[in-house]
């Protein structure tokens, strides 16, 4: 297993150019089956989840080229349907394939996805959306098929407004016969960056960032080039970094708007922030105040962000309430911190952060991609050295994040396995 090691005591100080979203990328990739051509896509992250997207394209039968953030992806010798499952237990996000085949061909071949063990995160929501667009579902010792002779237009009512669900059942229905309205959608910015790739290939997609989005079937779609939104979660992360440490830090080719709750609640804990449309600049207090928060659905406090600025609080002044709404394995992290100095209580939902004046250097482990950067995070600030292990969680998401942060004055190293 790979690690980082970090010696603490160091601000983040400097400047950081956020690199291309992470899960807005993966659902584009996928959508590259539908044009049964060429796909090129510029600031695409290179990072391992976008490697097994490309991994089960290339199984498929797709033809991928990549040049640093630039990717041209061929999808006409496309000849399968079934996703290799191998690569579907290694990464959840795999999962949005299967719409985009079903779209295709009007079947799929799958077994359940894997990924970070943040708690239950079911496809039930994917396989009533395909059953409403007249996909017949079969599941047969862990493996599920789908299909069907034609797909029809339908009105989709989600249970809950989750981002998969509802980017899997807009990939199914592109090429459906028909008109097809999906209610409770999710509202996710990443989703209006796949709605925008989509209607440049030539779909007729409109709603998305509200919880209706309505799509007009279309016969075919055309090759297209299309540039990926900026990363919101790597955004929050470096913002929370440089709080954490009582730093400055100038944020370049960002969408602030992305994440308007995380910007307020760090104004909160006593930051100070200039916000541009393209760029944030922020200096931090000698040491931050203690503020509550609550995760929720787009465009509420992002999930993703729960680990990451929960650890920033673990040294504010006074106590924070953090309670986690989505996922119920999230607090995983928080044995980590502890080993380190925090003081943590979980009941339930609820993490109760009580500040401390000190951190200490430890060996921890990363148990999902948020949680290890957040140990990162707490190792910036640890009174010597930390080690970070199961890093491959961190990979997974962020772009050359020792790099970045090396640029920034931490002291950082990264242990490869090999």
């Amino acid at each position: 297993m790979s690690e980082y090691i970090i010696k603490g005591g160091k601000k983040v100080e400097g400047e950081v150019t956020i690199s291309g979203s992470k899960n807005a990328s993966l659902p584009i990739i996928a959508a590259s089956i539908l044009n049964q051509g060429k796909t090129t896509l510029y600031n695409v992250p290179n990072i391992h989840d976008t490697q097994m997207m490309y991994e089960i394209l290339k199984k498929l039968g797709a033809v991928v080229t990549k040049k640093k953030n630039k990717v041209i992806i061929d999808t006409s010798g496309i000849a399968k349907y079934d996703i290799p499952e191998e690569l579907m237990r290694q990464m959840r996000s795999s999962v949005i394939f299967v719409g985009a085949l079903i779209g295709r061909y009007g079947k799929a071949t799958f077994s359940y996805p894997g990924g970070c063990d943040i708690g239950t995160r079911p496809i039930d929501l994917h396989l009533k959306a395909f059953e409403k667009l007249g996909i017949n579902i079969n599941k047969n010792y862990g493996n599920i098929s789908c299909i069907c002779d034609k797909i029809i237009g339908e009105k989709i009512d989600l249970d809950f407004p989750s981002v998969g669900a509802t980017e899997n059942a807009i990939l199914a229905a592109v090429l459906a016969t028909g008109k097809t309205i999906i209610t409770n959608s999710a509202r996710e910015p990443e989703i209006i960056d796949l709605q925008n790739l989509l209607n440049k290939m030539g779909a007729k997609i409109k709603g998305a960032g509200t919880d209706v989005i309505e799509i007009e079937g279309v016969k075919k779609l055309k090759d297209v080039s299309y540039n990926i939104m900026p990363d919101r979660i790597e955004t929050g992360t470096f913002l929370c970094m440089a709080a954490m440490t009582g730093g400055e830090i100038q944020l370049k080719e960002v969408n602030s708007s992305h994440i308007t709750p995380v910007i307020h609640k760090l104004e909160e804990t006593g930051c100070q922030l200039e916000v541009h449309k393209n760029e944030i600049k922020m200096q931090a207090p000698k040491r931050l105040k203690a503020v509550d928060i609550k995760t929720m659905p787009y465009p509420g406090f992002p999930t993703d962000m729960q680990s990451i600025f929960a650890t920033a609080l673990t040294m504010a002044k006074g106590t924070s309430l953090i309670v986690e709404n989505l996922f119920e394995n999230r607090y995983k992290y928080t044995q980590e911190l502890i080993r380190m100095g925090a003081k943590i209580t979980i009941e339930g939902k609820t993490a109760v952060v009580k500040g401390v004046r000190k951190l200490y250097g430890a060996n921890v482990k990363a148990t999902d991609l948020r949680g290890g950067a957040a140990l990162v995070m707490a190792g910036m600030v640890a009174k010597g050295e930390t080690k970070v292990e199961n890093i491959e969680y961190i990979l997974r998401g962020y772009e050359r994040f020792d790099e970045k942060l090396k640029k920034l004055g931490i002291d950082i190293r990264y242990l490869s396995a090999n």
